[in-house]
């Protein structure tokens, strides 16, 4: 074997890989291949087992099915990316070119069409941890003024030190405006990104939600002090530059 094909020892902790698909024997092949390899593997069956994983142990890479028993895989790739930049390969045995382009417009990092090689995914799995070691190895998004308290790889919300219980959706939203905060957000941006490229004319949901997570985060829409409004346009998190 190849030396650079392992992964180096060092002091660091291991790679840790999030491995979600409702196939045992996939689950049981990428498991043992991987842990081979010196990664440390994470399992889940499906998109709500996996979303957990991710938010409760953190991953520095998802393999992640498009065909799962509770969500399709796109729709748990959306909700990854509310949250989480981390790279996320696809997994599938659709091989035409709409999947796998609408895989990555939807935020995948690579695609691999099932029956797949060993070794060419390991070598994609390298490929992306080199190039996104840059970004994971930057700080995790926090917001502090001393009033709202928001970390992002935590999923942890406060208001003057009380833990605010926020829907997914309204954590997807705030979690999209904190990582552009100081730009606007486009309506149809957020509109594709929270309910799918379907719903981008639904601007009525964006306007409900909105006003949920003001009325939790103490937002007054008439003088914001985190969300802002550019009317016909969209949304933007204040932040002290701004």
């Amino acid at each position: 074997m190849n030396p650079a094909d392992t992964v180096p020892a060092s002091s660091a902790p291991p790679v840790r890989i999030l491995v979600v698909d409702d196939e045992p024997q996939i689950r049981k092949f990428l498991d043992i291949s991987l842990r081979a390899q010196g990664y440390r593997v994470l399992l889940a069956g499906d998109g709500a087992s996996g979303l957990a994983a991710l938010v409760s142990q953190g991953a520095d890479l998802v393999i992640l099915d498009i065909g799962l028993p509770d969500r399709d895989g796109h729709e748990v790739l959306r909700e990854i990316r509310g949250f989480s930049q981390v790279p996320v390969i696809m997994l599938t045995v659709r091989a035409g070119e709409q999947e796998k382009v609408a895989a990555l417009d939807a935020g995948a990092n690579d695609y691999v069409t099932k029956p797949f090689g060993v070794q060419e995914l390991m070598a994609r799995i390298r490929g992306l941890l080199r190039t996104h070691a840059g970004a994971m190895a930057e700080a995790p998004v926090v917001f502090d003024d001393g009033h709202l308290h928001v970390d992002l790889a935590r999923r942890e919300v406060s208001l003057d030190g009380e833990p605010l219980a926020l829907s997914r959706k309204e954590f997807a939203l705030l979690s999209l405006l904190l990582r552009h905060a100081g730009r606007v957000v486009t309506q149809p941006q957020l509109l594709r990104e929270l309910w799918g490229p379907t719903h981008q004319q639904d601007t009525h949901y964006l306007r409900i939600l909105v006003g949920k997570l003001r009325q939790k985060i103490g937002d007054d829409a008439s003088a914001p002090r985190y969300i802002a409004t550019e009317p016909g346009v969209g949304l933007r998190f204040i932040d002290g530059a701004h």
